[in-house]
């Protein structure tokens, strides 16, 4: 039996590469696999393990006074989410990149809005609305109803985003995402741009569908692990499948990654399109480079320069 515990906080850290060799012990000596993220700002995680080492790792987390109070999400572990203990130091713990306009959540931020609030207000009918901070791609296979769809390909695209929601400056608006850890920093964003009553889903999606599953929130969650996805009791009859598959639209939830390397955007497509398409399976309006993905084009690039090599050789 495993556990997934996932968690945020923003925080100041003073010596980020202190802090990291801190948590590699501990996390190693718990045999816990996940992802770290760890800044000046704070700390983002995904940690797996087994329930008793989970638990010892909270509480030896939560004795230290900066992170008192943290929120820790759980759901159950399949022991294989991640392949290792992977720690490292960024300068985010989310990336943002907005330089001059970047947030300290700790001075500028939305209110928080807990699980049991929002559920109230959206049986309530009352006038707001649910901006979901994700990614498009996330969005695709899970979100709450009438909730509007993030034109993001990464978090590094809130301002341009954020520009196409000023309709809604002076509305009641409500921020969410997986965990919380990027509605807060957005919600803080719009309250810079003048954004007039903002608020943040406290725990963010996962909280809510953990009180309220298959209610309000369609589909299932994107999760950034060998999951892909996650949902609460998707046998109920009540879980709704909102995704579709990208070749013949019918509704899947099952992700792929576009087969060209350059791009390698991930897209939801049933198993019997993508075995009709064998390795030729590419974005179906035609993909397009993604150029940030830099690693992707480099190993491309070198494939390319290996097959020339190898048709020009004479054995």
């Amino acid at each position: 039996m495993y556990e997934i515990i996932l968690f945020y906080k923003y925080v100041h850290i003073e010596n980020p590469n202190a802090f990291m060799k801190e948590q590699r012990e501990i996390q190693e000596r718990l045999s816990l696999k996940g992802r770290t993220l760890i800044a000046h700002e704070g700390i983002n995680a995904t940690l797996e393990g087994t329930p008793e080492h989970i638990q010892a790792y909270v509480q030896e987390l939560l004795k230290d006074p900066r992170f008192t109070g943290t929120h820790i999400k759980k759901s159950v572990g399949n022991g294989n989410a991640f392949p290792k203990c992977d720690i490292k130091v960024r300068d985010e713990i989310v990336a943002s990149r907005l330089g001059a306009c970047d947030i300290d959540p700790n001075i500028v931020t939305g209110k928080r809005l807990s699980p049991e609030l929002l559920h109230k207000w959206i049986h309530e009918k009352k006038d707001f609305y649910i901006v979901d901070m994700r990614n498009a791609y996330e969005y695709n296979v899970g979100y709450f109803e009438e909730s509007i769809k993030p034109s993001m390909e990464n978090f590094r695209d809130l301002p341009k985003f954020v520009k196409s929601l000023k309709h809604l400056i002076n509305k009641t608006v409500v921020t969410v995402c997986t965990g919380g850890v990027r509605c807060e920093k957005a919600s803080g964003y719009l309250v810079q741009k003048g954004f007039a009553d903002v608020w943040q889903l406290d725990g963010g999606i996962v909280s809510y569908m953990e009180k309220y599953p298959n209610e309000n929130f369609l589909g299932k969650l994107y999760v950034f692990d060998s999951r892909i996805s996650m949902g609460f009791y998707t046998d109920d009859p009540k879980h709704t499948v909102v995704g579709k598959c990208v070749v013949c639209e019918k509704p899947c939830e099952r992700f792929t990654n576009c087969a060209r390397i350059e791009c390698h955007r991930q897209l939801i497509a049933c198993a019997g399109c993508e075995e009709k398409k064998g390795t030729g399976f590419i974005c179906r309006q035609g993909c397009k480079p993604n150029y940030r993905n830099k690693k992707n084009i480099l190993v491309s690039c070198w494939r390319q320069v290996i097959r020339t090599l190898n048709n020009h050789v004479t054995y």
